[in-house]
């Protein structure tokens, strides 16, 4: 058995603050000093440049991933009666905020080799009451956007890209999040781009759906003490805006480390019989929030309890799909309706990722996945 040296984190955003932690130190100061809190110039100057990143015209900051999933949705008076097709292998709050505006999530499989969504499936979910699709890039990789969007467009269904995971990634040369009708951000620290704190953004070029959305997040409120409709309190802090500006500066070259860190992953683990590295689509290009692989005849527990002994955090993303989770017993979806969702259920294993993992923590990490097999 291999002993490690020291301990690998699954992640950890430690050794990235401190590249930044003088710039990131004096705007926090600044801003602390000026007592302006909660929006103003700093929040707006975020939206512009992270609008212009993606090549959109449009976006609206807010207060988590799920807050933008929510407020995506209450933009285009999605609600009761209304379906919504989504993947089942993803985290809660993609379906949790199709039940909050009183629709109804329409899980449909996820693709072997990509976990994503199986855009092949969707058309045959469609029914009468369908009115979106959130397609999820999960683990930081573009969904085939070509093809849902032409399913989208001849069934005339919008298209809300959930882009937690995937911040930088493009599909065909496109960003993620400017393709779909809206994409949704998440700021939490794990994400490509994370902040201090929660955090999330709407990127749209509908500006009639953008006015609409920076009503919502603030209370329904059109101008001061007026309020057209119900909304919520989500708004993006100031120094999560100043913080994430920052970042925004070095994602790319962040994002282009974890595709090295990839590339090396799938240079050394590809010939190990007991586990299936994850594939990208031809036309897309992954920023790789996690490094995902399946663990084949039902040995993922055990390699991640023996990695763990080496010092190798791992991740399981996620161990239940949703359409088997209790909150969603009255759907009536039952064992094995979306077999690859549930196989991959028992199968993932994320392995260390992040930009600072350096290539010795790496070989540890690809040394004792071999000396495991």
């Amino acid at each position: 058995m291999i002993q490690s040296v020291n301990s690998i984190p699954a992640f950890d955003n430690r050794q990235q603050y401190t590249t930044i932690a003088a710039e990131v130190s004096a705007v926090v100061l600044e801003i602390l000093a000026s007592g302006r809190y909660i929006g103003g110039a700093v929040v707006e100057n975020f939206e512009q440049q992270f609008a212009a990143y993606h090549h959109v015209s449009n976006c609206i900051a807010c207060n988590s991933g799920t807050d933008a999933l929510y407020l995506a949705l209450r933009a285009f008076d999605i609600g009761a009666g209304d379906e919504v097709i989504t993947t089942p292998f993803t985290f809660i709050a993609t379906a949790e905020v199709i039940s909050a505006v009183g629709a109804k999530p329409v899980f449909v499989d996820i693709d072997a080799t990509t976990f994503n969504l199986d855009v092949q499936q969707v058309a045959a979910a469609i029914t009468p009451q369908t009115k979106a699709i959130i397609p999820v890039h999960l683990f930081g990789q573009p969904v085939d956007m070509t093809s849902l969007m032409a399913v989208a467009i001849a069934h005339n269904l919008i298209v809300i890209e959930d882009c937690a995971q995937s911040t930088g990634a493009k599909w065909q040369g496109e960003r993620v999040g400017s393709i779909g009708h809206i994409g949704c951000f998440s700021f939490y620290p794990t994400k490509n781009l994370g902040g201090c704190g929660d955090g999330g953004a709407i990127t749209t070029n509908n500006s009639e759906i953008a006015a609409k959305l920076r009503v919502l997040k603030e209370h329904g409120q059109t101008t001061r003490y007026i309020h057209a409709e119900i909304g919520v309190n989500s708004r993006l802090d100031a120094i999560q805006a100043a913080i994430l500006t920052i970042k925004l500066q070095h994602l790319d070259s962040w994002n282009e480390k974890r595709q090295a860190i990839a590339s090396r992953y799938h240079e050394f683990l590809s010939a190990i019989s007991g586990i299936t590295i994850p594939q990208e689509l031809s036309g897309g290009e992954g920023v790789w929030n996690q490094y995902t692989i399946r663990v084949l005849d039902e040995r993922r527990d055990w390699l991640r309890n023996q990695l763990q002994e080496r010092g190798i955090n791992t991740m399981v993303y996620y161990p239940r799909p949703l359409h088997l989770q209790p909150v969603y017993e009255s759907l009536g979806y039952q064992v094995g309706q979306l077999p690859i969702s549930e196989q991959g259920a028992n199968e993932v294993l994320s392995l260390p990722m992040f930009p600072e993992l350096s290539e010795e923590q790496q070989q540890q990490v690809i040394y004792s996945l071999k000396d495991c097999f």
